[in-house]
């Protein structure tokens, strides 16, 4: 597995294109590779996800089981004139997924499409929708953190600021509603991505990396899905 950083130019129109369509991005990220890994759900798949730092900072990054080659959207998204870094940065993933302990506990940065199913009579079929609260939008990490190999952690009764729904280390943020064409299937999707940025505690390391390198929830083509781990400092 690879995890590899590429920093967006936003000054740049194909760059401003590529945020602005997450199918765009999509397809972009799909050309770095010679051969895409098979899609049934079983293994390893390529996730991406777009952090929006500072109006100046935007950073893809792409998981991945083969190495990417992001030759073309230097040329036309990226800094291929820097000095100091003018391509992407890919890093060796495995060791550092052999590595998660239970117990061992991170920061972490998950970008999901939250959503859930129902219907208003019992003889109208079920429908996905969006969760468009925080709350809700929390409710639905919590819900499949156990299955996903992890536990939010918990504030210290200090840090709270609420005396109640303050507990957790949990931050839901960046909201946003994507509409986007998919000409060949002449159709528009819309879908809700929201940013959870957090502490979390490994309770089941096998099941962590699956959700590592498989993703987390629904629209992994559209930039959902991938969490990412960092030292706690």
């Amino acid at each position: 597995m690879y995890l590899t950083r590429f920093r967006l130019n936003t000054a740049r129109r194909e760059g401003r294109a590529l945020l602005g369509s997450p199918h765009r991005m999509h397809a972009a990220v799909a050309m770095s590779f010679p051969e895409l890994p098979t899609r049934d759900g079983a293994g390893p798949r390529v996730l991406w996800r777009v952090d929006r730092n500072s109006a100046a900072e935007v950073v893809l990054f792409v998981v991945s089981p083969t190495r990417p080659d992001l030759t073309h959207l230097v040329e036309q998204a990226g800094w291929p004139a820097a000095t100091d870094t003018p391509g992407w940065q890919t890093f060796g993933y495995g060791s550092f997924l052999d590595g998660l302990t239970a117990g061992s506990t991170w920061t972490f940065r998950l970008t999901a499409n939250p959503v859930h199913t129902i219907r208003r009579t019992d003889d109208e079929p079920r429908k996905r929708t969006a969760h468009l609260t925080a709350r809700h939008q929390k409710g639905w990490l919590l819900d499949r953190q156990a299955a996903s190999g992890f536990a939010v952690a918990e504030k210290p009764p200090s840090a709270r600021l609420l005396e109640h729904g303050d507990e957790l280390q949990l931050v839901v943020r960046d909201k946003r509603e994507l509409r986007f064409a998919k000409a060949v299937e002449r159709r528009t999707v819309s879908l809700t991505s929201v940013t959870y940025d957090g502490r979390l505690t490994v309770t089941d390391p096998a099941a962590l990396r699956r959700t590592l390198t498989q993703g987390l929830g629904k629209a992994k083509a559209y930039g959902c899905g991938l969490m990412t781990l960092a030292p706690v400092r």
